[in-house]
């Protein structure tokens, strides 16, 4: 029987139990305060969740191969999941943003070395720009291994370093599904049939951890220009109940691994009864997406920009911190509408037209988190657009943002 240390023991059960809590290592990684107002880490209803991590070392300085930076990426998610008592078994699913998806074979062996055994769920995406060039990482940790284990769909080839999804005491986590033939990782011409195979593909997976899409409770559809979002979306909600889908952030992105066009992620709570969608009252039921989706204690939101929602709706301002300001004013509707506030977000992934306008968005997000900033990744998925306004006086997208929320008593 394998020994397992008492401390690691008490440090779990106190970790599953905790109010929200923010973590740090001993030695903050200089890139991943770059991003300004965010905490290293957050704990909260039994989940660890770590900020964009880049490949700089503590001391600031940054190693030249790209092998390298991966792994220093890696070893600063490390050094905040062992802040907090864990280790890299604990976590189930990596978010990887690459500047250039040339380097995605060097990642594969990367993450192979770091998670050798039931390694998480994970997702690449190929990005414009990140806060440090080339990668950022995030993750999720769970904090009692009971219960956690990898799945697979029947017949489908393993890989080092890649589960389809872990699943933990409560939850599933799905690593991008590809719109690609499973056989024989042909990329079809059709954009309607990558949709589809892509939908097919995180079925499977979510079948094979015992559930059904309907116990999905987050997802993020990634799809690069060639995909029509009509297609997307027509395809996508057939696959879902009307007014009930799970919360969403469909993102652009420069590209995707092995030639893909479209994957989706997501998240999944493995007892039906422990999952309850939010929509405030101005937003209208969707056929795609819901405004929020509980976990039991944890809230799921979609991503907001600053689109005014109601009557005469439409992205009116035109610069990046105006918007960020409506962005704030609707999600703080979403979580009114859950009874919460902005001091129990636990996490948020920022998505930025352009990332030199990080110092505008924060000025503004800093104001929404003056005690304890959630845990947070920022990026500029692909080249920015034409900000110029149409007939309408409506301006393009330039922010958007969605979050992770934790239920809690003792929340400032």
């Amino acid at each position: 029987m394998k020994w397992i240390s008492p401390v690691l023991v008490l440090a779990c059960a106190s970790l599953a139990n905790a109010q929200i809590k923010a973590v740090s290592p001993g030695t903050p990684n200089q890139s991943s305060m770059a991003v300004g107002a965010n905490s290293a880490g957050i704990i909260a209803d039994g989940y660890l969740y770590v900020s964009g991590q880049g490949p700089r070392r503590p001391d600031g300085s940054m190693p030249g191969e790209f092998s390298a930076q991966a792994r220093q990426a890696l070893n600063n998610i490390r050094a905040v999941v062992e802040a907090s008592g864990l280790t890299l078994d604990h976590v189930v699913y990596i978010q990887v943003y690459l500047e250039n998806m040339g380097d995605y074979e060097q990642l594969d062996q990367v993450l192979a070395e770091y998670f050798p055994k039931e390694p998480p769920a994970r997702a690449v995406i190929g990005v414009a720009r990140v806060p440090e060039a080339p990668i950022e990482v995030t993750a999720i940790a769970v904090a009692d291994l009971a219960g956690r284990h990898a799945v697979s769909p029947p017949k489908q080839k393993s890989r080092p370093g890649y589960s389809p999804a872990v699943l933990t005491h409560d939850r599933a986590f799905i690593s991008a599904m590809p719109g690609s033939d499973p056989a024989t990782g042909t990329v079809p011409e059709d954009p309607a049939a990558q949709v589809n195979f892509a939908l097919d593909r995180l079925r499977a997976v979510v079948e094979s951890a015992g559930l059904k899409l309907a116990n999905l409770v987050f997802v993020n559809p990634y799809l690069t220009r060639t995909i029509p979002m009509r297609t997307m979306n027509q395809e996508y909600a057939r696959r879902f109940e009307f007014g009930n889908t799970p919360a969403r952030a469909t993102i652009e992105v420069s590209s995707l691994p092995e030639g893909a066009q479209i994957a989706y992620t997501g998240i999944g709570v493995r007892d039906l009864a422990q999952r309850r969608a939010v929509r405030p009252k101005n937003m209208p039921p969707s056929p795609t997406a819901s405004p929020c989706v509980f976990a039991g204690n944890t809230l799921y939101c979609s991503a907001k920009s600053g689109f005014i929602p109601g009557p005469n709706s439409g992205v009116y301002a035109a610069g990046t911190d105006q918007q960020a300001r409506q962005t704030m004013r609707n999600q703080l509707d979403n979580l009114e509408e859950a009874d919460m506030k902005f001091g129990q977000v636990v996490f948020t992934t920022v998505y930025l037209d352009d990332l030199s306008d990080m110092p505008l968005f924060e000025k503004v997000y800093r104001r929404f988190f003056p005690a304890r900033p959630p845990a947070r990744v920022t990026v500029q998925q692909i080249a920015p657009g034409d900000r110029k306004p149409n007939e309408e006086d409506q301006y393009p997208d330039l922010e958007q943002m969605s979050l992770i929320a934790v239920r809690s008593t003792s929340d400032p």
